[in-house]
């Protein structure tokens, strides 16, 4: 499977799963672009400053995407992976109108990679 194709998206039914990689401790905060996994699916990798200590680097990762998409960071929980480099982050909302608005986002990031 390309990263072309899939996506790091997948509608749940009260918002969007989203499928993260992150490096902590990085120089910057920001979208790194996309990334194989090793199941065949696609995650975004992202890079925040904070360490993986108290939760610290989980709140940069919602305030990186939260300014990133538009949303309200309390929209914005970690389903999965609170002590892991690899996190699903769940998106609260209509998933329809979620993955309709992220899609656009997403087709950015590929032609900017």
């Amino acid at each position: 499977m390309s990263t072309a194709a899939a996506s790091p998206f997948s509608a749940a039914a009260d918002g969007v799963r989203v499928r993260l990689r992150v490096l902590p401790r990085a120089r910057r905060n920001q979208v790194d672009g996309l990334v194989a996994e090793a199941d065949g699916g696609v995650a975004l990798k992202l890079a925040v400053t904070a360490a993986p200590e108290d939760g610290k680097a989980n709140a940069a990762v919602i305030a990186l995407l939260a300014k990133a998409w538009g949303r309200p960071k309390s929209a914005f929980t970690v389903a999965a992976g609170a002590a892991d480099r690899r996190k699903i982050i769940h998106l609260q909302g209509d998933p329809a109108r979620l993955m309709q608005a992220l899609e656009p986002w997403l087709e950015e990031l590929r032609t900017s990679a």
